[in-house]
């Protein structure tokens, strides 16, 4: 299994592109399922999700090609509307086929979903949603079966915001009998992507990135181009990366509109950033200052950051505190924060950070993607070497993070099989 090896002490410095958002990728590879003619998708991230979507949607009979960093889906023929649990057991997005194979094929049937032990992530609003819009389904043997001759128009308000519960229903309602109307949805940046995609496909929705959208049903989708927005938590973390390090950083190819909530607290704790229309730069001013933050549905302080940002509380001046309301198991990194020299105490939801002068080099273990990029940046701040086992869940989400971080200046490699394979040398 591999690791990474870090040495800790150097400041991040340079320019960093970033990749196409992985939670942006995911549903709209999905969408592929809704037209007979092809997608193309650019600014493909090179992830482990991504390669395990598309051979999920392979194995449902689409043709994938390759090319330049973009991705073609042909769904001409839809020939085994299944997701079998060998592929859905590692990621749970792989729920975001259902809507799709529903409304173009009349049937389907997913294994119940996998992916990070972060907390229950129910799928009950998916479930909920389709039967509202005539779909029957049930749960056997670990598999949600559904089937439904046609989808109607339907108007759903969701018991709590899901972001993929909304992607789904968004996505079988294009192709739906009437107008559906999802109230209490989910506003994330990624929701307004795959409205893009999907509009380009041919679909008329009005609304998306509000809590209130209005779908008209078309008979049918076709082909389009679309480019993947970038991802915005892999741009929030090498923003911490670099403040965590006392460096300095410009990233490419980022978006800075959907990020207001990750600078502010970044700025807060005492770092200087700069935004242009395509790059956001961040400087940092030396020891940072405590900050607070409460994790929150879009446009709040999303979740996906709250591990890193308690890697850059570790060694900020006074106490720092954190709250989760997301999900109820999401602070699993604490516990490896601490085998390297954190001050932390967990109240429930609430963690307290307690600054500390440095923290030491150890070997720590990843419990899930983004306590990985926690522990990533804990390493590039410590004295010494840090190893860190488990590192797969990083490479379902980072695309080449080790090799941006060496082409930033860190000290990093990654261990194969027992064997050292150098993205930097450490020194």
């Amino acid at each position: 299994m591999d690791k990474l090896l870090i040495k800790g002490g150097q400041p991040l410095k340079g320019e960093v592109h970033i990749s196409g958002a992985k939670n942006a990728a995911l549903p709209e590879l999905c969408a592929a399922l809704l037209s007979a003619t092809p997608l193309v998708l650019h600014h493909r991230p090179q992830l482990n999700d991504v390669r395990t979507m598309e051979t999920l949607l392979s194995q449902m009979g689409v043709k994938i090609t390759h090319h330049n960093g973009s991705v073609t889906l042909d769904a001409g023929t839809i020939d085994w509307p299944l997701a079998p649990y060998e592929l859905v057991k590692t990621m749970r997005a792989s729920i975001l086929a259902l809507g799709p194979l529903l409304a173009r094929c009349g049937e389907a049937r997913v294994s119940m979903p996998g992916g990070c032990a972060i907390g229950l992530r129910p799928v009950d609003q998916h479930i909920k949603g389709l039967q509202a819009m005539g779909a029957i389904i049930d749960l056997e043997h670990g598999y949600i079966a559904a089937r439904a001759s046609k989808l109607k128009g339907t108007h759903f308000t969701f018991d709590v915001v899901s972001v993929t519960g909304t992607e789904n229903l968004l996505m079988a309602a294009t192709l739906a009998d009437g107008v559906t109307v999802l109230d209490n949805a989910a506003c994330e940046p990624e929701i307004v992507d795959l409205a893009r995609c999907l509009t380009a496909m041919g679909a008329k929705i009005r609304g998306a990135g509000t809590p209130r959208i209005e779908i008209e049903g078309v008979t049918s989708l076709h082909g389009a181009e679309h480019r993947i927005m970038p991802d915005r938590i892999e741009s929030g973390t090498f923003l911490v990366a670099a403040a965590a390090t006392r460096g300095e950083v410009v990233l490419r190819d980022a978006d800075a509109t959907i990020l207001d909530s990750v600078l502010d607290v970044l700025r807060r704790a005492g770092a200087r950033i700069e935004t242009a229309k395509d790059t956001i730069t961040l400087r940092s001013n030396g020891v940072g200052k405590a900050f607070a933050l409460v994790t929150a549905p879009y446009p709040g302080f999303p979740t996906d950051m709250q591990a890193q940002m308690m890697a850059l509380a570790t060694c900020v001046s006074g106490t720092s505190t954190l709250i989760e309301t997301i999900f109820e198991s999401r602070m699993m990194h604490v516990q490896e924060l601490k085998r390297l020299g954190a001050d932390i105490d967990v109240d429930g939801n609430t963690a307290r950070v307690h600054g500390v002068s440095k923290l030491s080099g150890a070997t720590v273990m990843a419990t899930d993607l983004r306590a990985s990029a926690c522990l990533v940046i804990a390493g590039l701040m410590a004295d010494g070497e840090t190893t860190i086992d488990r590192i797969y869940h990083l490479d379902r989400g980072y695309e080449k993070i080790e090799e941006k971080l060496s082409g930033l200046g860190a000290s990093i490699r990654r261990a194969k099989g027992g064997t050292a394979t150098d993205a930097a040398t450490l020194s």
